[in-house]
């Protein structure tokens, strides 16, 4: 992945700006830390720019310039929407946008300390999210699977992940129980997939917007509440389940797992946080041990 990074710097994106956009080229510009497959640069007060840096698929952002607009109206959380599209060129051969700035602190930098009330608004973003696609929303691809289709994945993590004090047979347990679930039955509905602490930010001790989405899909919501143990803390499962009221025991186990799942791979990303990966990723590391506790402990 490293070989395929593209070195971005202030002076790049003004000029990208100067070449397309050039009524916001003079606007204050500042890197945000951290981004994996894009970068954020800080534009104004009010704006960001996304660049693509390890991803080369343009799809992500192509997704979020065609479904965020029409979904950001109905959702009661702030959410980044496109404002502005830049086109591949000689100086930068990927494309970028220019989106709205979702104010706050990265989970993965910050903390939730209203719990009730992160779990009451998680439930209602939710919610609101989870309604029923159009037929021409994209698919699930790699997120959105049913756990019977992730078990290599669940299996490299397991592997390569220092497990520390806890036990495999349990981790195993969750898992084998998500893989046996039935699998969606219910229509396509908005799926943000891929919600993590460095996806979502806070503000006054609760959930704030929700950010990158990138892996937006269509199809099984039980890829969104992996969110009610890996962003919440102890005791907001139970919370945010009784307010959102509209997950199954079906999809309530595949959730289970497939949080179980992600918390593996936030703990390797945090072993991983220091071997050249852009931004680090140290703090993930702690993130899923919390939340890998919380899902075994079923709180």
């Amino acid at each position: 992945m490293i070989e395929s990074e593209i070195e971005i710097s202030e002076d790049l994106v003004r000029d990208l700006l100067r070449e397309q956009h050039p009524d916001l080229a003079e606007l204050p510009i500042r890197e945000v830390e951290g981004g994996w497959g894009n970068q954020m640069w800080r534009l104004g007060d009010t704006l960001a720019v996304r660049m693509q840096r390890m991803d080369k698929d343009p799809d992500p952002q192509l997704k979020e310039r065609r479904w965020l607009p029409a979904l950001a109206p109905r959702l009661p959380l702030p959410i980044p929407t496109p404002v502005r599209s830049g086109a591949p060129s000689e100086r930068f051969p990927k494309i970028w946008t220019v989106m709205t700035w979702v104010d706050g602190t990265p989970l993965d930098h910050g903390s939730i300390t209203r719990g009730d009330h992160a779990a009451d608004t998680l439930a209602s973003f939710l919610k609101a999210l989870h309604a029923e696609a159009p037929t021409d929303a994209p698919g699930a691809s790699d997120f959105g699977a049913h756990p019977s289709k992730c078990t290599d994945g669940f299996e490299h993590f397991l592997r390569a992940v220092d497990l520390g004090r806890f036990a495999e047979d349990d981790i195993r347990a969750v898992w084998d129980d998500a893989v046996a679930a039935p699998e969606w039955e219910g229509p396509r509905m908005w799926v943000h997939g891929d919600l993590h602490p460095a996806n979502v930010v806070v503000a006054d001790g609760t959930l704030a917007g929700i950010v990158d989405f990138g892996a937006l899909f269509a199809g099984d919501p039980a890829w969104d509440l992996v969110a009610a143990w890996l962003l919440l803390p102890a005791g907001g499962a139970t919370r945010f389940f009784d307010s959102y009221a509209q997950a199954d025991e079906a999809t309530v186990r595949r959730a289970r797992g497939l949080a179980v799942m992600k918390s593996l791979f936030l703990m390797l990303m945090g072993q991983n946080g220091d071997r050249g990966l852009p931004g680090g990723k140290p703090n993930w590391g702690p993130a899923g041990r919390s939340a890998l506790d919380r899902v075994l402990k079923g709180l």
